[in-house]
């Protein structure tokens, strides 16, 4: 089905990024005026100016509230509305990754970066989101979680349960703010081929992850970034409160499938 996202301005945060940045070509694609907010300025701003003049870039470090405050105001002063924000950024450094391990060791300092950032800043960019919004009586918040959020893992406590709360404070906005014309959705990502995941993921991990994967190819930036933009669009007008896996099926087989697969396909 197609969808339109013309003239709606869109914030993108993290949109310098590998989904992010296939989020904001896509939905500008769609006729979307695009807000490129990423904490990497020169990156976002070479986005802009590739998006063209209905593009702007803007600094967004999500671990202050000042930053966010000011993402909005940058929005506001070049627009004049906003229509949808895609709260994208998340902290997913290398650096991070390595030490966000199993509960038993992890360190308090990097459970509160994890939260202040992936859960903290997103609540605020949504509560100022809302803010705007609600004047206007119409408005899309779709809220980037993960996978990982549906099931246990050996690694990423952090991080898993840091989306699990995007994932319900996704369903608290779409109930308290349904009735004043705003939708509020979440997609969950699986592991996605994006140039920073794939360098960091050793070769034996992604076969791993592949055989896990229910299509026959790991997904990209793209894959995610088109359901972000038609969740964004009317033509989604009657979905909210919902959370979508967009992970090419790992969520909903049974473990091992792998494995049986191999018994019972010979």
């Amino acid at each position: 089905m197609a969808y339109s996202l013309d003239g709606k301005v869109t914030i993108v945060t993290g949109g310098a990024g590998g989904i992010g940045s296939s989020v904001c070509r896509i939905m500008a694609a769609h006729g979307a005026r695009i807000v490129v907010a990423d904490i990497d300025l020169d990156r976002a701003q070479a986005l802009a100016d590739e998006l063209g003049e209905e593009a702007i870039a803007t600094h967004l470090d999500l671990a202050s509230e000042d930053s966010i405050g000011a993402m909005f105001a940058t929005t506001m002063d070049r627009f004049g509305r906003l229509d949808v924000i895609d709260n994208n950024a998340a902290l997913l450094s290398a650096e991070m990754a390595q030490r966000d391990g199993d509960i038993e060791h992890m360190a308090t300092a990097d459970w509160d970066a994890t939260y202040r950032v992936n859960t903290r800043g997103t609540m605020i960019a949504c509560r100022e989101a809302l803010k705007i919004m609600s004047p206007q009586g119409s408005g899309s918040i779709v809220n980037t979680a993960s996978n990982l959020a549906l099931q246990g893992n050996l690694i990423q406590a952090a991080y898993s349960s840091s989306k699990a709360a995007v994932i319900q404070m996704t369903r608290s906005i779409a109930t308290s703010h349904g009735k004043r014309g705003i939708r509020a959705n979440a997609v969950l990502p699986g592991l996605t081929g994006t140039p920073a995941a794939l360098a960091h993921l050793p070769q034996e991990l992604r076969e791993t992850v592949e055989e896990e994967t229910l299509t026959p190819y790991l997904g990209g930036p793209d894959d995610i970034a088109h359901l972000v933009a038609f969740l964004a669009s009317d033509e989604a007008r009657y979905i909210t409160g919902q959370a979508f896996a967009a992970d090419g099926g790992t969520s909903v087989h049974i473990p091992g499938f792998a494995r049986l697969s191999r018994f019972f396909q010979g």
